[in-house]
């Protein structure tokens, strides 16, 4: 190493690396460029088929509460079909499979859709047992999601004279 005096020039360093701006750095991070994009396609892919399977899985569920409805409502207007009999001076409402059958079908015909009653009876007389059943078709087409799935729901009223 060179001394220096009060201004006089400054001697290169021996010992100093050479700088060199023309050779390649080897410690630079690798170029990310084109990756990071294919992670946020992969990512943009993934977001939107799960946001897909939630609407169908939605509407799944809304179409089950649907079906659950219409045999809520078969049942009840199969209940309010009652003859009214007088057993031993007590008056009884009695319930027949037939008539029960024509008032839920003829309820969930006009619910519209492609729901249908799949069976109509009373089990003892004073109750109304129906079953109602539809399909479900997903909204959005999507990879993990069957094309239909059938649906069906009991549902049982009574009828109670007081």
């Amino acid at each position: 190493m060179t001394r220096r005096g009060r201004g006089a020039p400054a001697a290169p360093d021996d010992t100093a690396a050479p700088d060199h701006t023309d050779a390649p750095d080897d410690t630079a991070a690798p170029d990310d460029t084109g990756s990071v994009l294919l992670l946020t396609l992969g990512y943009a892919i993934l977001a939107l088929v799960v946001v897909f399977v939630c609407v169908d899985a939605t509407s799944l569920y809304l179409a089950q509460k649907r079906v659950d409805a219409a045999a809520d409502a078969a049942a009840l207007a199969g209940a309010d079909g009652f003859e009214l009999v007088i057993d031993d001076g007590e008056p009884r409402a009695l319930l027949t499979d037939d008539d029960v059958g024509e008032l839920a079908t003829a309820l969930v015909g006009q619910w519209g859709g492609d729901l249908r009653v799949v069976a109509a009876s009373t089990p003892d007389g004073t109750s109304a047992r129906v079953t109602v059943a539809g399909t479900w078709r997903p909204p959005i087409a999507a990879l993990f999601v069957p094309e239909g799935v059938a649906l069906e729901a009991t549902a049982t009223s009574r009828t109670a004279l007081r």
